[in-house]
């Protein structure tokens, strides 16, 4: 019986093997970089293409997501027209292109034309998936362009085409395309370039079918192509056909590829390395599944669980995954190499019942101690992870530096914290989105209401001047301020904590009707003022001088009073003392942006002016910003309010919700012209912030010793006639904070910008 105990264990321990792998085994192939996005709708995007500088190879690899399209947004290669439809780690695009078209009525050409395909040198033809192909009665197609010798840089031309001839498409037929309305070639090897030309012999005069004056040729996947006498009204209704690219990771060979370590892509220990019409690429081993070009990139399948066409082992046989490999065996009571498995002994079937209770029995042992195990590592991970987070985002600098502040207000808070406030992020507290990240509304166990704000990403590379800029902006004290409350670290990209205001944005009381109808002048330089004030602050008050950089007026919150609070310092930049301006990558939004700063790189304080001077005209004028909406010479507001001022037209452009009595005029041009040398061209002629709240200041002033004099005079004349003055209020309505969305403003922000 002894022999019979010990065949008992060997199946508990394969199954312990097989559980505890399944438990802590499990992984996740990669196939982007960490932060970038894994897909454009429902097309996967892997590395080496991306949709970022940072997220691709290089630049050939880029590809652009354009998400104007509804209902889902189309990916294209780089900047081209060319629309990627999928893209496989196995070397081919499926890509749509355009086909040529040549129609004729009474023998005479109506509409042609002659499309062409140019590719980079990562990028070819694939020649045995695609066929040039022409549809039609009295017709031949040419193809012509370039190709790659096989493994070299040398350029060739070639030229090919067919002909496809027949009275009517009904003496074709179907499935059958081979010349008689319908014929096909190939086209060679490597091929870079095609360019396609169609004609006719006799311009369709003698054809008989009447339905039948036109011709189509095309390089198609033939694999989605199949011939049919009614397959040309078909093609009247077809823009694009579908294409298979073969790419490319590098021009060389493997062999030259490997001499380079630093350059050679296959990147991952266990891929390997293919040489191709163009050059070469990388796939996983044998026995690993993932992206070969990221280290990592390609794990361990387990064949015992995903089997493919190859799977070797025998029907009764026990699978052992083994790193790249697997193993076959046959169970006790069975002969064989695992290939092929014999019972040898019928009589022990009872015994082998016995066997497998105990074996059940064990395994749901082990499922309960692989559970809890596994909920001990999850915990455990997760809070390595929360460590790593931290000190990546800069959060012992942030400690240390903290430690050494007096009287600093900033928090830093724990991410159970957040998630119990934000109800674990869920979507029904998100308040609004945008190009840097998510705002929620969250709830704090003080009971303060607060936004916390979810960025998409961060650049590694500065988290020291992220860390020195929160510390400056968590002590600046102004009424007119969103207050940065604290931040969280623990998670990938730093969370953001600020005080929740709760009546929308300035963009919203401007361009909504209703709200808009109760926002008078008053008001509106009210605003004005608290919004110079601020941006005086910071350029003037504030050590080091801070730069906004990205003034408009959904960044203008609005409390109850409507008093304004200015947000959104994502974009902003430090002033080191000894500087006036900073050379950066050009950020900030369309329509707002400083046209100077936008020529030179050179950001300055007076590039916030131009930006506020725009705000100050979208409180004139109740207009946005940009809007493509307008006709030509009226989409930028900027350009086209100084127009109508030079114009004197400034009383046709102003909001109709703005009172113009004799004396609102005079104010309302010494504001106009105050907005005008803001927007002036040159950063050098236009006023600074200070001298730009000290003159709104003064008209509000101004407007409110007028109101207060009108006020006596009501009164009085109440006395008079014995009658009551009549008190006039506001009713207000709490609004989301809703961030820009790209139908109002563009946001221009350009590689490694901040």
């Amino acid at each position: 019986m002894a022999p019979n105990y010990v065949m008992m264990m060997v199946v508990v321990v394969v199954n312990l093997m097989i559980f505890f792998s399944l438990c802590f085994g499990a992984t996740v192939n990669m196939v982007v970089k960490a932060g970038c996005s894994e897909s454009c709708g429902n097309i996967s995007v892997p590395f080496p293409f991306g949709m970022t500088q940072d997220c691709s190879l290089h630049r050939q690899f880029l590809v652009t997501c354009n998400y104007s399209f509804q209902p889902a947004p189309k990916l294209f290669l780089g900047n081209s027209t060319i629309e990627i439809t999928k893209i496989s780690l196995t070397g081919q695009l499926s890509v749509l292109r355009l086909f040529s078209r040549d129609c004729y009525r009474d023998g005479i050409r109506t509409n042609s034309n002659s499309p062409w395909l140019t590719l980079s040198s990562l990028l070819s033809v694939n020649y045995t998936a695609n066929k040039f192909i022409a549809v039609g009665c009295d017709t031949y197609a040419i193809v012509r362009g370039h190709y790659r010798r096989h493994n070299s840089n040398i350029s060739e031309s070639y030229v090919t085409g067919c002909m496809s001839m027949c009275n009517s498409m009904d003496d074709g037929d179907n499935n059958l395309c081979s010349g008689v309305g319908c014929c096909k070639t190939s086209i060679p090897e490597g091929a870079w370039s095609a360019n396609i030309t169609l004609s006719s012999y006799n311009n369709y005069t003698y054809v008989t079918d009447n339905n039948t004056s036109c011709s189509y040729a095309f390089v198609v996947e033939e694999a989605t192509f199949n011939f049919s006498k009614n397959y040309l009204s078909r093609l009247h209704n077809k823009k694009k056909l579908p294409i298979v690219l073969d790419w490319s990771i590098g021009k060389e060979t493997c062999e030259v590829a490997k001499r380079n370590s630093t350059a050679y892509a296959c990147k991952s220990n266990n891929s390997d390395c293919h040489d191709n019409s163009i050059g070469y690429r990388c796939s996983c081993m044998q026995g690993y599944d993932g992206n070969p070009y990221l280290e990592d990139g390609c794990q361990d399948t387990d064949e015992c669980i995903d089997r493919k066409e190859d799977y070797r082992c025998a029907k009764d046989a026990i699978c052992t995954n083994t790193e790249g490999n697997y193993t076959c065996t046959c169970p006790p009571d069975f002969t064989g190499d695992g290939t092929e498995c014999h019972r040898d002994n019928p009589q022990r079937k009872i015994h082998n019942n016995v066997v497998t209770a105990v074996t059940v029995g064990v395994a749901l042992l082990v499922i309960i101690i692989c559970s809890w195990a596994y909920t001990g590592f999850q915990r455990k991970k997760i809070l390595m992870m929360k460590k790593k987070f931290f000190k990546e985002n800069g959060g012992l600098v942030l400690q240390q530096r903290l430690t050494g502040e007096e009287g600093n207000r900033i928090k830093i808070f724990t991410a159970e914290e957040l998630e119990m406030a934000t109800n674990d992020f869920d979507k029904d507290r998100v308040v609004g989105q945008g190009g840097f990240g998510t705002v929620y509304k969250g709830y704090l166990k003080d009971n303060r209401i607060v936004a916390i704000k979810k960025s998409k990403v961060i650049d590694r590379n500065q988290i020291e001047q992220f860390i020195n800029e929160v510390i400056v902006l968590s002590q600046i004290n102004h009424r007119n301020v969103v207050k940065l409350l604290g931040c969280c670290l623990e998670t990938e990209v730093p969370l953001l904590v600020y005080e929740f205001i709760n009546n929308g944005t300035l963009s919203e009381q401007l361009h909504d009707k209703v709200k808009a109808s109760t926002f008078s002048l008053d008001i509106r330089l009210r605003v004005a003022a608290e919004t110079a004030g601020v941006l005086s602050y910071l350029h003037s008050a504030a050590y080091p001088p801070i730069i906004h950089r990205d003034i408009k007026s959904v960044n203008i919150l609005m409390d109850k009073s409507y008093t304004a609070k200015v947000s959104d310092f994502g974009a902003s930049r430090l002033v080191p003392a000894d500087q006036t301006e900073i050379s950066t990558l050009v950020q900030g939004t369309l329509g707002y942006l400083d046209p100077e700063y936008l020529q030179t790189n050179q950001l300055t304080e007076k590039s916030d002016v131009y930006s506020f001077g725009v705000v100050l005209v979208e409180l004139l004028t109740g207009r946005k910003a940009l809007c493509f909406e307008r006709p030509e010479k009226e989409r930028s507001l900027a350009q086209y309010f100084i127009s109508s001022v030079e114009k004197d037209n400034l009383f046709d452009i102003l909001d109709d919700n703005i009172v113009c009595d004799e004396r609102n005029r005079v104010q309302l041009k010494n504001v106009a012209k105050l907005a005008q040398r803001c927007l002036h061209v040159k950063g050098d002629a236009r006023p600074t912030m200070k001298e730009v709240a000290a003159e709104l200041e003064a008209e509000l002033r101004l407007k409110q010793s007028w109101a207060q004099t009108d006020q006596n005079s009501e009164e009085v004349e109440s006395l008079l006639q014995g009658t009551e003055s009549l008190e006039l209020g506001y009713k207000y309505s709490e609004h989301s904070i809703n961030i820009d969305s790209i139908a109002n403003h563009i946001n221009l922000t350009l590689p490694g910008a901040r």
